[in-house]
């Protein structure tokens, strides 16, 4: 398995293919990259692409009273 960075996964792909191998729209792939998640695309061993977030644990809760 090879894992690498959401950005370099799209430069490798494009964009267009990058976000059909990872079954999702082109819009959404592009708001992901510029939005700075840390996201990592995984290469599984059966050839398809698989995508997971790093994030805190536990999440950061927004300020409620601001809603």
């Amino acid at each position: 398995m090879h894992q690498q960075t959401l950005g370099d996964f799209v430069q490798e792909k494009g964009q267009a293919m990058a976000a059909s191998l990872l079954r999702m729209t082109q819009p959404g792939l592009s708001k992901a990259l510029r939005s700075g998640r840390q996201i990592y695309v995984t290469h599984l061993p059966d050839g398809s692409f698989e995508a997971s977030e790093v994030r805190p644990f536990p999440s950061q809760r927004r300020d409620e009273s601001a809603a």
